[in-house]
Protein backbone atom coordinates (compact mmCIF):
# COMPACT_ATOMS: atom_id res chain seq x y z
CA UNK A 1 0.00 0.00 0.00
CA UNK A 2 1.46 3.44 -0.68
CA UNK A 3 -0.14 5.48 2.51
CA UNK A 4 3.33 5.54 5.39
CA UNK A 5 2.24 6.33 8.26
CA UNK A 6 4.64 6.10 11.31
CA UNK A 7 3.84 7.41 14.77
CA UNK A 8 7.57 7.58 16.71
CA UNK A 9 6.78 7.75 20.75
CA UNK A 10 9.22 10.27 22.76
CA UNK A 11 9.44 8.63 26.36
CA UNK A 12 10.28 11.61 29.03
CA UNK A 13 8.51 14.40 27.30
CA UNK A 14 5.70 11.91 25.78
CA UNK A 15 5.51 12.93 22.45
CA UNK A 16 4.17 11.88 19.58
CA UNK A 17 5.77 13.29 15.99
CA UNK A 18 4.42 11.21 12.67
CA UNK A 19 6.57 10.06 9.26
CA UNK A 20 3.57 10.50 6.77
CA UNK A 21 3.83 9.79 3.30
CA UNK A 22 3.40 8.04 0.25
CA UNK A 23 5.69 4.74 -0.66
CA UNK A 24 4.86 4.79 -4.26
CA UNK A 25 6.25 8.60 -5.17
CA UNK A 26 8.77 8.02 -2.38
CA UNK A 27 8.40 11.14 -0.70
CA UNK A 28 7.09 12.44 2.93
CA UNK A 29 6.63 14.89 5.81
CA UNK A 30 7.32 14.34 9.39
CA UNK A 31 5.59 16.28 11.59
CA UNK A 32 6.34 17.70 14.98
CA UNK A 33 9.81 16.38 14.39
CA UNK A 34 12.24 16.46 17.69
CA UNK A 35 15.12 17.46 17.80
CA UNK A 36 17.22 14.09 17.53
CA UNK A 37 16.17 13.39 13.94
CA UNK A 38 17.74 10.46 13.00
CA UNK A 39 14.81 8.01 13.94
CA UNK A 40 13.70 10.10 11.03
CA UNK A 41 15.86 10.13 8.91
CA UNK A 42 16.85 6.02 9.25
CA UNK A 43 12.72 5.23 8.93
CA UNK A 44 12.74 7.39 5.72
CA UNK A 45 15.98 5.60 4.15
CA UNK A 46 14.96 2.07 4.92
CA UNK A 47 11.87 2.98 2.65
CA UNK A 48 13.73 5.00 0.07
CA UNK A 49 11.62 8.41 0.91
CA UNK A 50 12.73 11.92 0.25
CA UNK A 51 11.59 13.53 3.50
CA UNK A 52 10.17 16.90 1.73
CA UNK A 53 8.32 18.79 4.63
CA UNK A 54 8.90 19.04 8.11
CA UNK A 55 5.84 20.49 9.42
CA UNK A 56 5.23 21.95 12.99
CA UNK A 57 1.81 22.02 14.43
CA UNK A 58 2.49 24.94 16.45
CA UNK A 59 5.60 26.45 18.29
CA UNK A 60 6.61 23.84 20.80
CA UNK A 61 6.91 24.68 24.78
CA UNK A 62 8.05 21.54 25.71
CA UNK A 63 10.87 20.50 23.17
CA UNK A 64 13.66 21.98 21.32
CA UNK A 65 11.82 21.67 17.36
CA UNK A 66 13.91 19.32 15.35
CA UNK A 67 12.27 21.11 12.03
CA UNK A 68 15.71 23.12 11.19
CA UNK A 69 18.08 20.42 11.58
CA UNK A 70 16.13 17.85 9.50
CA UNK A 71 15.78 20.73 6.84
CA UNK A 72 19.08 21.14 6.89
CA UNK A 73 19.99 17.23 6.63
CA UNK A 74 17.43 16.84 4.24
CA UNK A 75 16.54 20.00 2.12
CA UNK A 76 12.91 19.97 3.53
CA UNK A 77 10.63 22.63 3.66
CA UNK A 78 9.77 23.62 7.20
CA UNK A 79 5.70 24.61 7.36
CA UNK A 80 3.68 26.17 9.66
CA UNK A 81 1.02 28.19 11.06
CA UNK A 82 0.56 32.01 9.99
CA UNK A 83 2.82 34.17 12.77
CA UNK A 84 5.47 36.58 12.86
CA UNK A 85 7.42 34.85 15.95
CA UNK A 86 9.41 33.07 13.45
CA UNK A 87 12.87 34.07 13.31
CA UNK A 88 14.21 31.64 10.59
CA UNK A 89 12.96 30.68 6.82
CA UNK A 90 9.94 29.11 6.68
CA UNK A 91 6.34 28.56 4.43
CA UNK A 92 3.01 29.79 6.50
CA UNK A 93 -0.10 28.05 5.39
CA UNK A 94 -2.90 29.51 5.68
CA UNK A 95 -6.41 27.44 6.48
CA UNK A 96 -7.37 25.09 3.52
CA UNK A 97 -4.16 24.73 2.07
CA UNK A 98 -2.72 20.97 0.96
CA UNK A 99 0.01 19.59 0.83
CA UNK A 100 0.67 16.99 -1.50
CA UNK A 101 2.61 14.09 -1.03
CA UNK A 102 1.90 11.95 -3.96
CA UNK A 103 -1.68 10.20 -3.43
CA UNK A 104 -1.55 11.54 0.32
CA UNK A 105 -2.54 14.49 1.43
CA UNK A 106 -2.66 16.57 4.24
CA UNK A 107 -5.09 19.99 4.47
CA UNK A 108 -4.39 22.83 6.98
CA UNK A 109 -7.36 23.25 9.41
CA UNK A 110 -6.61 26.42 11.42
CA UNK A 111 -7.55 25.28 15.41
CA UNK A 112 -6.19 28.22 17.44
CA UNK A 113 -6.22 27.74 21.13
CA UNK A 114 -3.48 25.92 22.70
CA UNK A 115 -1.49 28.67 20.91
CA UNK A 116 -2.75 31.59 18.15
CA UNK A 117 -0.78 29.51 14.89
CA UNK A 118 -1.73 26.19 15.92
CA UNK A 119 -2.58 23.94 12.90
CA UNK A 120 -4.21 20.51 12.53
CA UNK A 121 -3.87 18.61 9.27
CA UNK A 122 -6.45 16.46 7.78
CA UNK A 123 -4.88 13.17 6.02
CA UNK A 124 -5.74 11.79 2.92
CA UNK A 125 -5.25 8.88 0.64
CA UNK A 126 -6.46 7.89 -2.68
CA UNK A 127 -5.50 4.22 -1.39
CA UNK A 128 -8.40 4.72 1.53
CA UNK A 129 -10.68 6.58 -0.16
CA UNK A 130 -11.77 9.89 -1.68
CA UNK A 131 -12.44 11.50 1.88
CA UNK A 132 -10.02 12.46 4.98
CA UNK A 133 -10.02 9.55 7.38
CA UNK A 134 -7.79 10.95 10.47
CA UNK A 135 -6.72 14.33 11.83
CA UNK A 136 -3.39 15.25 13.36
CA UNK A 137 -4.33 17.43 16.43
CA UNK A 138 -0.89 18.85 17.63
CA UNK A 139 -2.00 19.53 21.37
CA UNK A 140 -5.02 20.86 20.37
CA UNK A 141 -7.56 17.37 21.23
CA UNK A 142 -5.83 14.91 23.04
CA UNK A 143 -6.92 11.44 24.37
CA UNK A 144 -9.50 12.20 27.56
CA UNK A 145 -8.06 16.03 26.81
CA UNK A 146 -7.04 19.07 25.47
CA UNK A 147 -4.19 21.24 24.99
CA UNK A 148 -3.62 24.05 27.93
CA UNK A 149 -4.49 27.72 26.78
CA UNK A 150 -2.07 29.50 29.16
CA UNK A 151 1.28 28.83 27.78
CA UNK A 152 1.71 32.04 25.44
CA UNK A 153 0.77 34.80 27.91
CA UNK A 154 -1.71 35.38 31.11
CA UNK A 155 -3.41 38.31 29.38
CA UNK A 156 -4.53 36.24 26.53
CA UNK A 157 -4.92 33.05 28.07
CA UNK A 158 -9.18 33.58 28.11
CA UNK A 159 -8.80 34.67 24.86
CA UNK A 160 -7.42 31.38 23.54
CA UNK A 161 -9.49 29.14 25.78
CA UNK A 162 -12.65 30.51 23.63
CA UNK A 163 -10.76 29.69 20.17
CA UNK A 164 -9.61 26.46 21.65
CA UNK A 165 -13.32 25.89 22.54
CA UNK A 166 -14.09 26.72 19.10
CA UNK A 167 -11.86 24.19 16.96
CA UNK A 168 -13.16 21.52 18.78
CA UNK A 169 -16.80 22.30 18.82
CA UNK A 170 -16.91 23.77 15.54
CA UNK A 171 -13.82 22.74 13.29
CA UNK A 172 -12.65 19.29 14.68
CA UNK A 173 -15.60 17.05 16.42
CA UNK A 174 -17.70 18.08 12.97
CA UNK A 175 -15.45 15.60 11.32
CA UNK A 176 -17.30 12.55 12.49
CA UNK A 177 -17.34 10.23 15.74
CA UNK A 178 -15.24 8.33 13.25
CA UNK A 179 -12.59 10.38 12.67
CA UNK A 180 -9.57 8.67 13.31
CA UNK A 181 -7.42 11.64 15.96
CA UNK A 182 -3.64 11.40 15.88
CA UNK A 183 -2.53 14.00 18.62
CA UNK A 184 0.82 15.11 19.58
CA UNK A 185 1.19 14.18 23.24
CA UNK A 186 0.31 11.25 25.36
CA UNK A 187 0.24 10.69 29.18
CA UNK A 188 2.69 12.46 31.34
CA UNK A 189 3.06 15.68 29.13
CA UNK A 190 2.19 19.08 30.93
CA UNK A 191 1.06 20.45 27.71
CA UNK A 192 -2.21 19.46 29.16
CA UNK A 193 -4.28 18.09 32.13
CA UNK A 194 -4.54 14.75 32.80
CA UNK A 195 -4.11 13.39 29.29
CA UNK A 196 -4.62 9.87 28.37
CA UNK A 197 -2.54 6.87 27.44
CA UNK A 198 -3.85 6.30 24.13
CA UNK A 199 -1.40 6.85 21.35
CA UNK A 200 -4.77 7.04 19.08
CA UNK A 201 -8.07 7.64 19.56
CA UNK A 202 -11.15 8.89 17.35
CA UNK A 203 -13.60 12.31 17.52
CA UNK A 204 -15.96 9.99 18.54
CA UNK A 205 -14.61 7.96 21.65
CA UNK A 206 -13.28 11.66 22.73
CA UNK A 207 -16.76 12.98 22.95
CA UNK A 208 -17.85 10.33 24.80
CA UNK A 209 -15.27 10.07 27.53
CA UNK A 210 -13.04 13.41 27.51
CA UNK A 211 -14.69 15.35 30.38
CA UNK A 212 -14.09 18.49 28.53
CA UNK A 213 -16.02 17.49 26.16
CA UNK A 214 -19.07 17.30 27.99
CA UNK A 215 -20.42 20.13 28.23
CA UNK A 216 -20.39 22.80 24.74
CA UNK A 217 -21.37 25.80 26.24
CA UNK A 218 -18.76 27.91 25.87
CA UNK A 219 -18.31 29.90 28.75
CA UNK A 220 -18.55 26.55 31.05
CA UNK A 221 -15.82 24.72 29.08
CA UNK A 222 -13.38 28.03 29.52
CA UNK A 223 -15.09 28.04 33.26
CA UNK A 224 -13.59 24.71 33.60
CA UNK A 225 -10.52 24.74 31.84
CA UNK A 226 -9.01 27.99 33.55
CA UNK A 227 -9.93 26.81 36.77
CA UNK A 228 -8.28 23.16 36.70
CA UNK A 229 -5.03 24.32 35.16
CA UNK A 230 -1.85 24.24 37.24
CA UNK A 231 1.06 26.57 37.27
CA UNK A 232 3.10 25.91 33.82
CA UNK A 233 6.42 24.34 33.96
CA UNK A 234 8.84 27.36 33.77
CA UNK A 235 11.17 26.04 31.37
CA UNK A 236 8.04 26.14 28.96
CA UNK A 237 8.45 29.64 28.02
CA UNK A 238 11.95 29.35 27.65
CA UNK A 239 11.54 27.06 24.77
CA UNK A 240 8.85 28.83 22.90
CA UNK A 241 11.71 31.85 22.79
CA UNK A 242 14.29 29.05 21.44
CA UNK A 243 11.46 27.46 18.61
CA UNK A 244 10.39 31.13 17.45
CA UNK A 245 13.99 32.04 17.01
CA UNK A 246 15.25 28.56 16.05
CA UNK A 247 17.76 26.43 18.14
CA UNK A 248 21.56 26.40 16.41
CA UNK A 249 21.83 23.36 14.49
CA UNK A 250 24.03 21.10 15.99
CA UNK A 251 23.85 17.95 14.19
CA UNK A 252 22.86 15.40 17.70
CA UNK A 253 23.57 14.79 21.24
CA UNK A 254 27.22 15.36 21.81
CA UNK A 255 29.47 12.37 23.80
CA UNK A 256 30.31 13.65 27.14
CA UNK A 257 33.80 13.07 28.22
CA UNK A 258 34.40 10.61 30.88
CA UNK A 259 36.12 12.26 34.08
CA UNK A 260 38.81 10.45 36.46
CA UNK A 261 37.31 11.70 40.15
CA UNK A 262 40.21 14.22 40.35
CA UNK A 263 39.16 16.00 37.11
CA UNK A 264 35.84 15.74 37.89
CA UNK A 265 36.37 17.43 41.53
CA UNK A 266 38.41 20.03 39.32
CA UNK A 267 35.82 20.82 36.93
CA UNK A 268 32.80 20.59 39.08
CA UNK A 269 34.67 23.74 41.38
CA UNK A 270 34.38 26.23 38.83
CA UNK A 271 31.45 28.60 39.35
CA UNK A 272 28.89 27.63 36.19
CA UNK A 273 29.24 23.99 37.31
CA UNK A 274 26.05 22.33 38.68
CA UNK A 275 27.03 18.24 39.62
CA UNK A 276 23.69 16.45 38.55
CA UNK A 277 23.51 13.45 40.31
CA UNK A 278 21.13 10.77 38.24
CA UNK A 279 20.94 7.97 40.40
CA UNK A 280 17.83 6.87 42.28
CA UNK A 281 16.90 8.26 45.73
CA UNK A 282 18.56 5.56 47.85
CA UNK A 283 21.63 5.52 46.44
CA UNK A 284 22.00 9.45 46.33
CA UNK A 285 21.30 9.41 49.96
CA UNK A 286 24.05 6.60 50.73
CA UNK A 287 26.60 8.83 49.11
CA UNK A 288 26.61 11.95 47.19
CA UNK A 289 29.24 14.45 45.74
CA UNK A 290 28.50 17.59 47.95
CA UNK A 291 26.54 20.19 46.56
CA UNK A 292 25.19 17.74 43.96
CA UNK A 293 21.63 18.18 42.93
CA UNK A 294 19.49 14.68 42.33
CA UNK A 295 16.58 14.08 39.52
CA UNK A 296 16.70 10.36 39.38
CA UNK A 297 16.40 9.15 35.55
CA UNK A 298 13.17 7.84 35.39
CA UNK A 299 10.20 9.08 33.16
CA UNK A 300 9.99 12.18 34.79
CA UNK A 301 13.29 13.16 34.62
CA UNK A 302 13.04 15.64 31.46
CA UNK A 303 9.75 17.47 32.99
CA UNK A 304 11.79 18.35 36.42
CA UNK A 305 15.03 18.89 35.30
CA UNK A 306 13.46 21.96 32.49
CA UNK A 307 12.03 22.79 36.23
CA UNK A 308 14.86 23.03 38.11
CA UNK A 309 18.38 22.99 35.71
CA UNK A 310 19.59 26.60 34.61
CA UNK A 311 19.47 26.68 30.81
CA UNK A 312 22.92 28.27 31.06
CA UNK A 313 24.67 25.60 33.54
CA UNK A 314 27.37 23.53 32.58
CA UNK A 315 26.55 19.89 33.58
CA UNK A 316 28.75 16.86 35.25
CA UNK A 317 26.61 14.04 35.53
CA UNK A 318 26.77 11.04 38.01
CA UNK A 319 25.43 7.95 36.66
CA UNK A 320 25.63 4.36 37.81
CA UNK A 321 26.31 2.90 34.36
CA UNK A 322 27.13 4.81 30.69
CA UNK A 323 24.06 3.44 29.96
CA UNK A 324 22.17 5.67 31.88
CA UNK A 325 24.26 8.61 31.04
CA UNK A 326 23.50 8.41 27.41
CA UNK A 327 19.70 8.27 28.15
CA UNK A 328 20.19 11.04 30.36
CA UNK A 329 22.06 13.23 27.62
CA UNK A 330 19.71 12.52 24.91
CA UNK A 331 17.00 14.44 27.23
CA UNK A 332 18.64 17.05 28.01
CA UNK A 333 19.66 17.44 24.46
CA UNK A 334 15.85 17.36 23.52
CA UNK A 335 15.85 19.94 25.98
CA UNK A 336 18.39 22.15 24.91
CA UNK A 337 20.94 21.72 27.38
CA UNK A 338 23.77 21.25 25.71
CA UNK A 339 26.93 22.08 27.94
CA UNK A 340 27.55 19.06 29.41
CA UNK A 341 31.25 18.99 30.80
CA UNK A 342 31.55 15.24 31.46
CA UNK A 343 30.55 12.59 33.84
CA UNK A 344 32.28 10.68 36.65
CA UNK A 345 33.63 6.93 35.51
CA UNK A 346 33.19 4.62 36.68
CA UNK A 347 30.35 6.31 39.20
CA UNK A 348 30.75 6.86 42.94
CA UNK A 349 33.21 4.23 43.64
CA UNK A 350 35.88 6.40 41.38
CA UNK A 351 35.23 9.11 43.64
CA UNK A 352 35.19 6.91 46.96
CA UNK A 353 38.12 5.30 46.18
CA UNK A 354 39.54 8.41 45.89
CA UNK A 355 39.19 9.80 49.24
CA UNK A 356 36.98 12.90 48.02
CA UNK A 357 34.73 14.23 50.07
CA UNK A 358 31.07 12.93 50.65
CA UNK A 359 28.07 13.99 51.75
CA UNK A 360 24.98 12.32 53.00
CA UNK A 361 21.39 12.30 52.91
CA UNK A 362 19.51 10.31 55.89
CA UNK A 363 15.92 8.45 54.79
CA UNK A 364 12.92 7.92 57.00
CA UNK A 365 10.13 5.41 56.30
CA UNK A 366 7.07 7.05 57.11
CA UNK A 367 6.75 4.85 60.80
CA UNK A 368 9.78 7.39 61.46
CA UNK A 369 8.48 10.15 60.01
CA UNK A 370 5.28 9.94 62.47
CA UNK A 371 7.29 9.07 65.47
CA UNK A 372 9.13 12.68 65.12
CA UNK A 373 6.88 14.96 63.28
CA UNK A 374 5.59 16.63 66.41
CA UNK A 375 8.84 17.04 67.91
CA UNK A 376 9.59 21.10 67.82
CA UNK A 377 13.04 20.29 66.39
CA UNK A 378 11.57 18.87 63.07
CA UNK A 379 10.03 20.58 60.60
CA UNK A 380 7.98 18.74 57.70
CA UNK A 381 8.08 19.76 54.84
CA UNK A 382 5.38 18.55 52.08
CA UNK A 383 6.41 19.91 48.39
CA UNK A 384 3.82 18.86 46.46
CA UNK A 385 1.79 20.60 44.51
CA UNK A 386 -0.83 23.56 45.40
CA UNK A 387 -3.68 21.31 44.71
CA UNK A 388 -2.14 17.59 45.95
CA UNK A 389 -1.49 19.36 49.62
CA UNK A 390 -4.78 21.07 49.17
CA UNK A 391 -6.81 17.67 48.87
CA UNK A 392 -4.19 15.89 51.99
CA UNK A 393 -1.20 16.08 53.52
CA UNK A 394 0.25 14.99 56.44
CA UNK A 395 -0.97 16.76 59.72
CA UNK A 396 0.59 20.22 60.47
CA UNK A 397 3.28 19.99 57.44
CA UNK A 398 4.93 23.23 55.87
CA UNK A 399 4.18 23.55 51.91
CA UNK A 400 6.47 24.62 49.66
CA UNK A 401 6.04 23.80 46.01
CA UNK A 402 9.07 21.87 44.97
CA UNK A 403 9.83 24.54 41.98
CA UNK A 404 9.73 27.47 44.51
CA UNK A 405 12.00 25.91 47.20
CA UNK A 406 14.92 27.44 46.38
CA UNK A 407 14.12 30.74 46.06
CA UNK A 408 12.07 30.39 49.48
CA UNK A 409 14.48 28.66 51.82
CA UNK A 410 14.54 31.48 54.32
CA UNK A 411 10.96 30.94 54.92
CA UNK A 412 12.84 27.75 56.89
CA UNK A 413 14.67 27.34 59.92
CA UNK A 414 17.83 26.10 59.24
CA UNK A 415 18.44 24.89 62.78
CA UNK A 416 15.40 22.18 62.44
CA UNK A 417 15.72 19.06 61.11
CA UNK A 418 13.51 19.29 57.53
CA UNK A 419 11.72 16.14 56.70
CA UNK A 420 10.92 16.15 53.30
CA UNK A 421 8.20 14.44 51.45
CA UNK A 422 6.02 14.42 48.27
CA UNK A 423 3.62 11.47 46.37
CA UNK A 424 6.31 8.90 46.23
CA UNK A 425 9.64 10.04 47.59
CA UNK A 426 11.21 11.22 44.10
CA UNK A 427 10.48 15.17 44.13
CA UNK A 428 11.36 15.17 47.84
CA UNK A 429 14.70 13.68 47.10
CA UNK A 430 14.58 16.50 44.59
CA UNK A 431 14.39 18.63 47.65
CA UNK A 432 16.38 17.38 49.90
CA UNK A 433 19.40 18.15 47.72
CA UNK A 434 18.49 21.44 46.79
CA UNK A 435 18.07 22.18 50.70
CA UNK A 436 21.72 20.28 51.29
CA UNK A 437 23.05 23.19 48.37
CA UNK A 438 21.59 26.17 50.66
CA UNK A 439 23.54 25.29 53.17
CA UNK A 440 20.90 23.22 55.87
CA UNK A 441 22.35 20.53 57.76
CA UNK A 442 20.00 18.56 59.20
CA UNK A 443 17.74 17.42 56.29
CA UNK A 444 15.91 13.97 55.59
CA UNK A 445 14.03 12.17 52.79
CA UNK A 446 10.84 10.24 53.26
CA UNK A 447 11.08 7.06 50.56
CA UNK A 448 7.36 6.26 49.91
CA UNK A 449 6.42 9.47 51.27
CA UNK A 450 2.69 10.57 50.91
CA UNK A 451 1.18 7.18 49.15
CA UNK A 452 2.96 4.72 52.18
CA UNK A 453 1.59 7.51 54.67
CA UNK A 454 -1.84 6.73 53.30
CA UNK A 455 -0.98 3.28 52.96
CA UNK A 456 -0.30 2.73 56.11
CA UNK A 457 -3.58 4.16 57.89
CA UNK A 458 -1.90 7.49 59.30
CA UNK A 459 -4.06 10.61 59.49
CA UNK A 460 -4.79 12.90 56.63
CA UNK A 461 -4.86 16.44 56.89
CA UNK A 462 -7.74 17.86 54.50
CA UNK A 463 -7.60 21.92 53.18
CA UNK A 464 -10.32 22.95 55.57
CA UNK A 465 -8.56 21.36 58.16
CA UNK A 466 -10.41 17.96 58.74
CA UNK A 467 -7.96 14.85 60.04
CA UNK A 468 -9.25 11.83 58.71
CA UNK A 469 -7.45 8.58 58.49
CA UNK A 470 -5.06 8.02 55.19
CA UNK A 471 -6.38 4.54 54.36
Amino acid sequence: MPLVLEQIHTPGIAQLSYLVGDDSAKIAAVIDPRRDVAVYLEMARQRGLRIAFAIETHVHADFVSGARELASRTGARILVGPSEAYGFDVQQLEEGEVVELGSVSLRAIHTPGHTPEHLSFLLTSTSQGSEPFAVFTGDTLLNLSVGRPDLVGVDVEEQLARQLHGSLFDRLLPLGDGMEVLPGHTAGSACALSIGDRLRTTAGAERLANPYLAEPEEDVFVRRLLGELPEPPRFYARLKEVNAAGRTLAGGASDPEPLAASEFHRRSRTSDSLVLDIRRMLGFGGGHIPGALNIGLDRKFPTWVGWMVPADATLLLVADSVAEVDEAVLHLFRLGYDRISGYLHPGMKAWQDGGLPLERLAQWTVLELDRHREDPDVTVLDVRSDREYAEGHVPGAEHIYLPHLEERVSELDSDCTIAVYCGSGYRSSIAASVLQRSGFRSVINVPGSFSAWKAVGFPVETESGAVVRGA
